[in-house]
Parts: structure tokens; sequence; C-alpha cells
């Protein structure tokens, strides 16, 4: 490895990540707040958010409903928030695909355990994977609210959503980050919102 070229691919990568969460700023802000308003809206109402994606993003699900569900950061006690990644359960995700096909992962899911008024947070880097698109269809049949989080295109994902979160860019490494920057973003608006007092933690 050539570490002075090592180094200048590092350091271009690490600038594109940074110029694109400044355009994120710009171009999604008022999108994240609409979204983190919605979604705490649900949990105070006692609802659940219900978090779906492939992949990369199906890690991010994982993550976000941890977030909720343990805790943001340890210095803000709170209650646990019910979130719930569709991703988790390979038991279930293989009987659904066994069954059913790969496209209704989510969507049965969705069909078992949403309820008018919780919502889907579907996250697709191009806002076209089948499972999701799917995912939100029925979401949208039960009056579920649903949150896209995609790449500058949209894909078919936005025009099913209620709110489109699109980063400006169509690299998906890219998207990816910043997709965790903006669902660690949501967690703590939402958190803030709900308990903006640190609770005296309980035995």
């Amino acid at each position: 490895m050539d570490l002075d070229v090592a180094a200048e691919d590092a350091r271009s990568y690490l600038t594109e990540t940074a110029d694109l969460l400044r355009s994120v700023a710009d171009a999604c802000l008022d999108d994240i707040v609409d979204a983190a308003e919605r979604i705490a809206r649900t949990f105070a109402s006692d609802g659940t958010l219900l978090i779906c994606g492939n992949g990369g993003s199906a890690a991010d699900a994982q993550h976000l409903a941890t977030e909720f569900v343990s805790t943001l950061t340890l210095d803000h006690p709170r209650p646990p928030i019910r979130a719930l990644a569709l991703t988790t359960d390979t038991s279930l995700l293989t009987a659904i695909a066994n069954d059913y096909g790969p496209d209704g992962l989510f969507a049965r899911q969705v069909d078992a355990i949403g309820r008018r008024g919780d919502v889907l947070l579907a996250i697709s880097t191009s806002g076209n994977s089948p499972n999701v698109l799917l995912a939100a269809e029925h979401a949208r049949a039960r009056d579920l609210v649903v949150v896209a989080l995609t790449g500058s295109s949209g894909g078919g994902l936005a025009s099913l959503a209620d709110v489109a979160i699109r980063v400006p860019s169509s690299v998906t490494a890219h998207i990816q980050e910043a997709h965790i920057a903006v669902e660690q973003l949501i967690a703590l608006l939402v958190e803030r919102d709900l308990y903006p007092t640190p609770l005296t933690p309980t035995a």
C-alpha cells in the first residue's frame, strides 16, 4: 500500500462525507424535524415505531430500535420507548420468505403488528427495494404513518411516504452514513421531546 495515496484517498472520502452531512442539514432539516414530531406523537399516544430495511439498512433498523428501547445516553435516564426492528427474527423471516416470497418479509409483519397511528420507518438507499415498498403499501392501507429514508432519487418509496427524507446523494455508502446520522438525530429529538428532563432511576 502506498501510504501517501491511501492518506489522500481517505481524506477525500471523509471530506465527501462531511460535505454531504452539511448538505443534509440544508436540504433535509424540515423533513427530519417533521418525522421526529410524528414519531414522538405516536409514542405519546402509546403507539409503536416499526423499522425495516435490507442489508446495511437492516442493521440501521436494529440500531435505531435499540436506541429507543435501551437508551440513547446513560446521562439522560428515561423509560424504554416502544420500537421494533422487523429485521431480527430469523425464524419468522425465513418462514415468510419460504411461504410467501421475500417481497413479503416486512409487509406480513406490518399486517400482524401495525396498528392505526403507529409509524413505519422504511429505509432504502434506492427507494426501490420491493419488500420495503410492499411494507409501506401495507402500512398506508392500515393507516400507519410512513416515514421514508432514501437517497436523492427517493424511488417509489418517497411517493408512499407521509414524510420522505431524501439524502442528497446517489452514492450508496455515503447515503448509508448520512442515514445513520439522521437516525441518531431523530432518536435524540424524540427522546428530548418526550422526556426533556432526565428521570430519576427507580430500583
